[in-house]
């Protein structure tokens, strides 16, 4: 008699197990790509794939050009200090290389492979980025390379990326002790060695900040030019992407109703969600295009749109903390009950998201049950003016050392590339070391090696003639 055993998985469990042996499946998969890769370049005579023999000091690596505002306060800085680096960028038409500087090299490495096969041979001191998944997916560690440090893009979880989308990385600058305290967490949990952490504040922001404050205390005139049309009200819908997104979750229903509202709506999708649910957008977009009801927004510097809205609707996108923070203006959130962690790091942390704590002190929730209602809502949330004191709280929680995050991120990448410059002294000097004790041991052993040859007893023919 064959006897059957039901075996039961939790969704929980069950969406973590998938995530797991899919990442396990891209590591095999691409390891074996990256291989296949290697072995096509010594064929070809290494010409893709050649190694530089001059170390480079600094790279900076960025996979798209939306995040030049990320990096262009700390290029800045570099090049006010003289600090030799590279930028290298996966966008033709990245900012940074229109930009004139004198110790700063901007040059576009290509897309895809072909980025990666030039940055998995890359030779350099400290690498900085912001994008996840190093040594995950295609983007490898280099051999040659020392220090890879990670700069997170938005004020929020440091464990809102994909799973295990920073353990490869060797340092940290951030903005908040609670990003601190979850890497930890996670390194405790996946038993990887304490990594170095700087908390030096959100650089773009900062320049954000100044931007605005620049505007208002300029002369009427200037400020008139940045002026929009008199309207009554203008909202901003800026979600993330994925299913737990704004736009797959309510699409089509919240987008009528702020129609409905007769207010100004700008949409401006996550630049991911064109390559992600680009069917989505491209439905969205086409049914929805009177421009006297409602824009779509793709610039690549988000300023403006933030700075001429009156509110944000968004759900667990960085853009909120931007908006909140610099703007001083409320938000409207979705429901974080319906966030799916199983994706992300944050998935192995049993304590609730920092950005979904602090939600409720910056605006109010929107949910299905009052989705109908979003105008009331809207309305509300800009006349209430107690939200101003939870802007004051995340200000505090999330972004240290206001004003001062360019200069201290610097800082903190010339200590790394100080260590490293002393730590490459230290090899070669233990190496020279090694050398001169090997070359010394030969001369003692040749020496020895004579003396022994010299006092050698003669021989018994050499004996008999005597």
């Amino acid at each position: 008699m064959v006897h059957y055993v039901s075996l039961y998985i939790d969704p929980g469990t069950g969406g973590m197990l998938f995530t797991v042996l899919f990442a396990i499946f891209g590591v095999v998969f691409f390891s074996a790509r990256a291989a296949y890769d290697k072995i096509k370049f010594r064929i070809s005579g290494g010409k893709q794939a050649k190694i530089s023999k001059e170390k480079i000091p600094l790279v900076i690596f960025s996979d798209h050009k939306r995040y030049w505002t990320t990096f262009e306060p700390i290029v800045d800085e570099l090049e006010k200090r003289q600090q030799k680096t590279i930028y290298f960028t996966c966008s033709e038409d990245d900012p940074a290389l229109s930009k004139k500087y004198e110790h700063i090299t901007c040059e576009y490495i290509g897309e895809g492979n072909k980025a990666f096969a030039k940055l998995n041979v890359l030779n350099a001191s400290v690498v900085l980025s912001t994008t996840p998944s190093l040594d995950v997916f295609q983007w490898k560690r280099s051999q040659n390379v020392n220090c890879y440090i990670h700069i997170p893009h938005a004020a929020s979880d440091i464990t809102l990326y994909r799973m295990f989308g920073i353990d490869h990385y060797d340092a940290f600058i951030l903005s908040g002790e609670y990003q601190e305290k979850q890497i930890r967490k996670l390194e405790e949990l996946r038993d990887i060695k304490p990594r170095d952490i700087e908390l030096c504040g959100i650089p773009y922001m900062d320049e954000m900040k100044k931007r605005l404050e620049n505007q208002k205390s300029a002369p009427e005139q200037d400020q008139t030019d940045h002026e929009q049309p008199e309207h009554e009200r203008t909202v901003l819908l800026a979600p993330s992407w994925g299913e737990s997104g704004i736009l797959s979750r309510f699409g089509e229903k919240l987008i009528d109703s702020l129609i409905a509202t007769g207010y100004k709506v700008i949409v401006r999708p996550h630049p991911q969600s064109f390559t992600s649910e680009k069917a989505l957008v491209d439905k969205l977009m086409e049914k929805y295009n009177d421009t006297s009801k409602i824009t779509w927004n793709r610039d690549n510097d988000n300023f403006d749109v933030l700075n001429t809205s009156d509110i944000l609707i968004s759900d667990f996108s960085g853009v909120m903390f931007d908006y909140a923070l610099v703007f001083d203006k409320p938000i409207l959130y979705t429901k974080t009950e319906e966030f799916k962690k199983n994706p992300y790091d944050a998935f192995w942390i049993d304590e609730p998201l920092w950005t979904f704590e602090i939600l409720p002190s910056l605006g109010l929730e929107l949910n299905d049950e009052n989705a109908d209602h979003v105008k009331d809502l809207i309305d509300k949330c800009i006349e209430d003016s107690s939200f101003a004191e939870g802007r004051e709280k995340a200000r505090s929680e999330t972004w240290v050392h206001i004003g001062e995050g360019a200069s201290r991120s610097v800082d903190f990448i010339v200590k790394k590339l100080d260590e490293v410059k002393a730590q490459i002294a230290a090899e070669k000097e233990a190496t020279a070391q090694a050398k001169a004790k090997k070359k010394k041991r030969s001369k003692k052993v040749k020496k020895a090696e004579a003396e022994a040859s010299s006092e050698k007893p003669a021989s018994a023919s050499e004996e008999k003639e005597v």
